[in-house]
């Protein structure tokens, strides 16, 4: 993930079809930049998680977006996925390393804490991410970050990426691109928008070009 001054990154819908998905998916990616796209299916067995990763991930590398797996390094591993994510609560990040080796992307949530941002940096991490800065329509967050954590990251730890995630949409996500942030997160104003996922694309492109001018 090189570090652009702010690109998006696609996290899927937490249930979904692979077959009918990728249709989708590749249209969103047609539609506009992307930076990144998280495979996100908690809950889901591992054969599932399997036939996503094959149906979706060619879509992804296909248009040079890494491809990211939520949670599970071990299954990172076994396709090939071009990275993982990892929670506070998920393997340790130093596990995760082993296990997906140097060159693979490997990513920590980091909430609302200036210290587990540090501890993930001082490890090794190739990001980290601060959230939730709204109210998400995919799960009730348990922290909540202000735009300040993005701009002292930026201005002290620049060399490594920060993701805002948590609600972001292109009505409220300029703030956080004006604050630092590297990578929006983004799940619901994608796959949920009106006028469907390429429009949610090139929506947020849009929001981004523009708080981009602003900062210029």
């Amino acid at each position: 993930m090189n570090k652009r001054r702010c690109s998006l990154y696609i996290i899927t819908p937490p249930v979904l079809r692979p077959s009918i998905f990728s249709e989708m998916l590749a249209a969103a990616l047609d539609a506009g930049h992307v930076g990144a796209l998280q495979l996100r299916l908690k809950g889901s067995d591992d054969d599932t998680i399997r036939r996503a990763i094959e149906k979706l991930m060619p879509v992804a590398e296909s248009r040079n977006v890494p491809f990211i797996m939520n949670d599970r390094p071990d299954l990172a591993v076994e396709m090939g996925c071009g990275g993982v994510h990892i929670g506070q609560r998920d393997a340790a990040y130093k596990e995760a390393r082993s296990v997906v080796g140097d060159d693979a992307i490997v990513g920590v949530t980091c909430h609302d804490s200036r210290h587990f941002a540090l501890e993930a940096a001082d490890a090794g991490a190739d990001y980290v991410a601060f959230g939730a800065f709204f109210q998400s329509g995919t799960k009730t967050p348990e922290f909540r970050a202000t735009q300040e954590i993005l701009t002292w990251w930026d201005e002290f730890f620049f060399q490594i990426p920060c993701v805002a995630i948590g609600g972001i949409n292109a009505d409220n996500g300029a703030p956080l691109v004006q604050a630092g942030a590297n990578f929006l997160a983004v799940v619901g104003a994608v796959w949920d928008h009106l006028d469907g996922p390429a429009a949610g694309v090139r929506a947020l492109n849009a929001m981004i070009s523009a708080a981009d001018i602003q900062i210029n």
